[in-house]
């Protein structure tokens, strides 16, 4: 009978240990998760930013060593990321493949300006930024005109702004839940041996002795339900780069790196305050409230 009764015992505690820490590993997921995807919208936003298409075009006549000169001076700029230089011959290639003839032939010369194709830095996108750059680039002997598509690098930031602050937010709520549900899951793990600690205590043990089970479990607890979030993530990753392969090109290794490493201390902190805090109270209790 006894026997019987310790096994039991043993397997009530098994599988409160267990759904302890499946319980916390999918709140640490979802916490990931949200990680994960503030990451790529940034990359993504980025690479929308830094492949808007902005054209100098150039004066008539201007000799090419000149236009070189420009765009070394360009390349070393600290907001361009690319610069091109595309003559007037391969202006009016691409066009002539764009409309489908050979539009130079009929008119019997060739009517477009050379200009540098660039691609600027995602924190030079900003309006105020553009502008600046704008007007610097016109003061050039060189450029004539700088065209791009105005409307559009507003309304890229000002989505990407509204995106940001509603994940932000988003991020801010998911923490507070998730710090709750952990804290919750484990006071009630701790509430089911709060006779335990009583007896333990009525035996003359003390602080250390008796907390220090609990904080080495809830330490465990949280590592081991971190790591399985980790792989539960790079799970997620692995098959998102499986639909999506050229979502590799914004991956950023190390930045996904440190999010797993937060993952990870989230779960061992919040997992050890939340069993250290939930021990000291019920060894605070008096016995009588016990068994509320």
């Amino acid at each position: 009978m006894a026997r019987h009764e310790e096994i039991n015992s043993r397997r009530r505690l098994g599988t409160s240990y267990v759904t302890t820490v499946i319980s916390i590993t999918l709140v640490l997921f979802m916490l990931g998760l949200l990680g994960m995807i503030i990451l790529h919208t940034r990359k993504i936003s980025n690479y929308v930013k830094e492949n808007i298409g902005f054209s100098i075009i150039l004066k008539d006549g201007v000799k090419e060593s000149s236009i070189f000169q420009l765009k070394k001076r360009l390349d070393l700029a600290p907001y361009v990321k690319s610069a091109e230089y595309v003559t007037k011959e391969k202006a009016a290639e691409i066009f002539s493949e764009e409309l489908g003839e050979d539009f130079v032939g009929f008119l019997g010369f060739n009517p477009l300006l050379p200009s540098i194709e660039l691609r600027m830095k995602a924190d030079y996108t900003t309006p105020d930024s553009v502008r600046k750059i704008e007007t610097a680039l016109l003061s050039l002997d060189e450029v004539k005109e700088v065209d791009y598509h105005r409307p559009l690098v507003g309304q890229i930031n000002a989505n990407v702004n509204r995106i940001s602050m509603i994940l932000l937010g988003f991020s801010a709520v998911l923490l507070l839940i998730s710090m709750a549900l952990i804290n919750n899951t484990i006071r009630l793990a701790v509430y089911s041996k709060r006779f335990l600690l009583r007896s333990m205590q009525l035996v003359g043990a003390t602080k250390r002795f008796i907390q220090g089970p609990f904080l080495v479990r809830g330490f465990a607890q949280g590592f081991i339900s971190g790591l399985l979030a980790i792989g539960m993530l790079i799970g997620v990753l692995f098959l998102a780069l499986q639909e999506m392969p050229e979502l590799v090109e914004i991956q950023d290794f190390i930045l996904l790196g440190v999010l797993f490493a937060i993952v990870l201390i989230l779960g061992i902190l919040i997992s050890w305050f939340s069993t250290y805090f939930a021990v000291r109270k019920y060894m605070k209790m008096k016995t009588d409230l016990l068994y509320h």
